[in-house]
């Protein structure tokens, strides 16, 4: 094994500029640590925004990627043996220490998933994050066969995997976009009802679909919409926000005035998953892929080097479900 890598280092806060390609020494192995020959990463747009400077407690250079998966190349962990498939997501990794946009990563144990698979590594690398986020928000809101979710952010590849999952518990589907240029990919995920959200009144439209409102309402974009999503479920619904795609606050929040009565707020984060737990959990989301039941999503796959093109292509908002990113 060599003992230099390539990694895309985030020099400072700025513009997908600031990611270079840097030779660096392959970290050695450490107590409850693993390193791990990435083989492909999911980006996430929280990256993005730690990238652009809105995460005060990631200082630069850093190595970003909050999800990864790969080979185990070394551990301390008798459960980890050399060669072991695993999958990567959160606990502070591109952040605190540095992720997965590189050729390798030393990575906590707790933090791995074995995986079994036989999915090319650009399909599995599409999964982790985003189908355990789905996963976990379905959850998270209760949702049951016959149930009626919207699904706000439905292009956005976590909406995607929420529309493939749903659709296979049969729970009635609809999601919102702002392109109509992107309908058919939302019907093809399986989503029942695609309501492009042009500015208009969209409660008027979700309401001439379901009269009383959804019963869910999963919201993915996070804090420009959050307020109007408890308005649109029915009366003692649930809202979950899973998503950050407009930031990470609501501004002058009153839970009082602007959560309706018997309405319920709720929020997932992925880092609820992780570990044995996460570990049994991504694994039935891989063989429902491998099934042909869920679909990955993939839209687009970029090299290592090209990955400042791979975060102006996320940034320009150009992707219809998941950009991966390969060594």
């Amino acid at each position: 094994m060599s003992t230099t890598m390539r990694a895309a280092v985030c020099v400072s806060a700025g513009g997908p500029e600031v990611l270079e390609i840097r030779d660096l020494p392959v970290p050695a192995v450490r107590e409850g640590w693993s390193l791990v020959q990435v083989r492909g990463a999911g980006l996430n747009r929280s990256e993005l925004r730690t990238r652009q400077g809105h995460s005060p407690n990631v200082g630069f250079p850093r190595v970003l990627g909050i999800e990864c998966v790969g080979v185990v190349a070394a551990s301390t962990d008798a459960r980890l043996p050399e060669g072991t498939t695993v999958a990567a997501v959160m606990g502070e990794m591109g952040r605190a220490f540095d992720g997965g946009y590189a050729e390798y990563a030393l990575l906590p144990n707790a933090l791995l998933m074995p995986v079994t698979t036989t999915l090319p590594w650009d399909v599995l690398a599409a999964l982790p994050e985003t189908y355990l986020t789905a996963h976990g928000s379905l959850d998270a809101l209760g949702v049951e066969a016959g149930g009626r979710l919207l699904i706000r952010g439905g292009t956005s590849s976590v909406g995607m995997a929420a529309a493939s999952i749903a659709s296979g518990r049969g729970i009635g589907t609809a999601a919102t976009t702002r392109r109509s240029g992107r309908i058919d990919a939302l019907t093809a995920a399986g989503v029942d009802h695609v309501l492009v959200d042009d500015g208009g009144s969209l409660a008027a439209r979700v309401h001439a679909i379901w009269p009383e409102g959804p019963d869910h309402v999963l919201d993915l974009v996070g804090t420009t919409t959050a307020v109007d999503s408890l308005r649109l479920v029915r009366r003692g619904g649930t809202v979950c926000v899973a998503g950050s795609l407009s930031g990470w606050l609501i501004p002058n929040f009153e839970p009082i005035a602007m959560i309706p009565s018997g309405t319920k707020l709720t929020a997932f984060h992925s880092d609820n998953l992780k570990g044995s737990a996460g570990a049994a959990v991504l694994q039935r989301i891989v063989d429902e892929v491998e099934a042909g039941r869920y679909r990955p999503n993939v839209d687009r796959v970029f090299r290592l080097e090209d990955i400042v093109a791979a975060h102006r292509y996320m940034e320009d908002d150009r992707a219809t479900g998941k950009v991966v990113v390969v060594p």
